[in-house]
C-alpha cells in the first residue's frame, strides 16, 4: 500500500500541515529540530514518496531549477552539470538540462521549455544568450544566473570567469622559458567569450611587449585544433609557442604538430584552457589555464537559491578566477633568444 501524507502524520503524531511544511521545507524555522525529525523518520519508515505532479498543481511552480549548457560533449560542462545537479539534490531540488550546441534555434527552444516547465531558476552557462531571452525568462518569474558582463536586473545575476590571471600567468612562463614567437588558436568569434579571451591573450603579451602571429579561429572541439594548427604550418614562420582557447583545440594542435614531425615541446610548446580529465591524460600532459569548474557550478545554484530567498540582498556579480597549472607541453625553444 502506498504511503499517504496523513499516514506520516499519524505515525508521527502531528498534524498534515506539519508534515506539508517538513517534506515540503516550507516555515521550517518555525518547526523544532524533534518534531522535524519524527516526520522525516516516519516518512523513511513508511517508504512516503511524494506526488511530484500533484504538488506542482498546488505550488503552481515547480520545485525545478534549469541549466542550459552549449555542448554536453564538451567536457568542461560535464564538472560544471555534476556540480550544479549536486547542490540541486542537496537542496531537494530538481534539474531540467537543456543543451545548446550553439545553435539559436535550440537556445530559442531551450527557453521556452524552461517557461513550460515553470523553473524557479535558470543557470545560463554560455555567452551565446541573448539578453531578450532572459528577459522572457524572468517576465515569466524565473531568476536567471548568466555567465557574462552586464547591468543589474532584480531577477538577473551574472558569473564572470576572470581569465587574466591564469592568462598572465601562462605569458609569464612562456617567457621565462625564453619563448619569444606565439600563436593563439581560438574558440569561434561569433562566441562572446571567445572574442573575450582571445583579446585577454593578446593584451597578456602586449603587456610584456610582444605580439602573436595572426589569430586562428577554431571550434571547440579536437579536430578543429588540428585544423588550426595545419593552418599555421602551412604559413611559416612556425611560432614556438601556442596559446589555445580551450583544452580540446589543444590536444588537436599536439595531434597535428605530432603528425608533422614536429616535437612537442621541444620544437613548440603548447598552452590550454580549461584543465580538463583530458589535459593530465595528454601525452604529454597539458600545461593549461585551469578553470575550477566545480565551483562554477555550485555557485551558480547557490546564487540561484539565494535570489530566491531574497534578491536585494543577493550580490549583482560574482567571479570566479583562474590559474596556470604547468604540466610537460611547455619547455624552452629550440633556440633561445629567437
Amino acid at each position: 500500500m502506498v504511503a499517504r501524507m496523513k499516514d506520516v502524520a499519524k505515525r508521527a503524531g502531528v498534524s498534515l500541515t506539519t508534515v506539508s511544511h517538513v517534506l515540503n521545507r516550507t516555515h521550517v524555522r518555525s518547526i523544532s529540530s524533534g518534531t522535524r525529525q519524527r516526520v522525516l523518520e516516519a516518512a523513511k519508515k513508511l517508504h512516503y514518496q511524494p506526488n511530484v505532479h500533484a504538488r506542482r498543481l498546488a505550488l503552481s511552480r515547480n520545485n525545478t531549477v534549469g541549466l542550459i549548457i552549449s555542448e554536453i560533449s564538451n567536457p568542461f560542462f560535464a564538472d560544471v552539470i555534476q556540480s550544479f545537479e549536486k547542490s540541486a539534490a542537496e537542496r531537494g531540488m530538481d534539474l531540467l538540462l537543456f543543451n545548446t550546441e550553439y545553435e539559436p534555434a535550440r537556445i530559442e527552444a531551450g527557453v521556452r521549455r524552461m517557461v513550460m516547465e515553470k523553473v524557479r531558476g535558470v543557470a545560463v552557462m554560455t555567452s551565446m544568450f541573448d539578453e531578450a531571452y532572459a528577459q522572457e525568462l524572468t517576465r515569466n518569474r524565473a531568476h536567471v544566473i548568466l555567465l557574462n558582463e552586464g547591468p543589474a536586473h532584480p531577477r538577473i545575476r551574472r558569473i564572470q570567469l576572470n581569465f587574466s590571471p591564469g592568462v598572465a600567468q601562462a605569458v609569464e612562463h612562456l617567457l621565462e622559458l625564453g619563448h619569444r614567437t606565439f600563436g593563439i588558436i581560438t574558440g569561434p568569434l561569433r562566441s562572446n567569450s571567445a572574442v573575450r579571451i582571445r583579446d585577454i591573450f593578446i593584451q597578456a603579451l602586449a603587456k610584456k611587449g610582444f605580439r602573436c602571429f595572426q589569430p586562428v579561429e577554431s571550434y571547440y572541439k579536437v579536430d578543429a585544433g588540428a585544423s588550426a594548427v595545419r593552418s599555421i604550418l602551412a604559413h611559416p614562420p612556425i611560432p614556438t609557442a601556442i596559446l589555445c582557447a580551450n583544452d580540446l583545440i589543444a590536444l588537436g594542435a599536439i595531434s597535428a604538430l605530432q603528425e608533422a614531425g614536429l616535437r612537442v615541446p621541444e620544437d613548440v610548446s603548447v598552452v590550454g584552457s580549461d584543465d580538463v580529465l583530458f589535459a593530465r591524460l595528454a601525452r604529454p600532459p597539458l600545461t593549461t589555464v585551469a578553470v575550477p569548474r566545480e565551483d562554477l557550478g555550485r555557485v551558480a545554484f547557490e546564487v540561484l537559491e539565494n535570489m530566491q530567498r531574497s534578491a536585494r540582498r543577493t550580490p549583482h556579480n560574482f567571479t570566479i578566477e583562474t590559474h596556470l597549472v604547468i604540466r610537460k607541453s611547455t619547455a624552452p625553444p629550440p633556440t633561445q633568444g629567437t
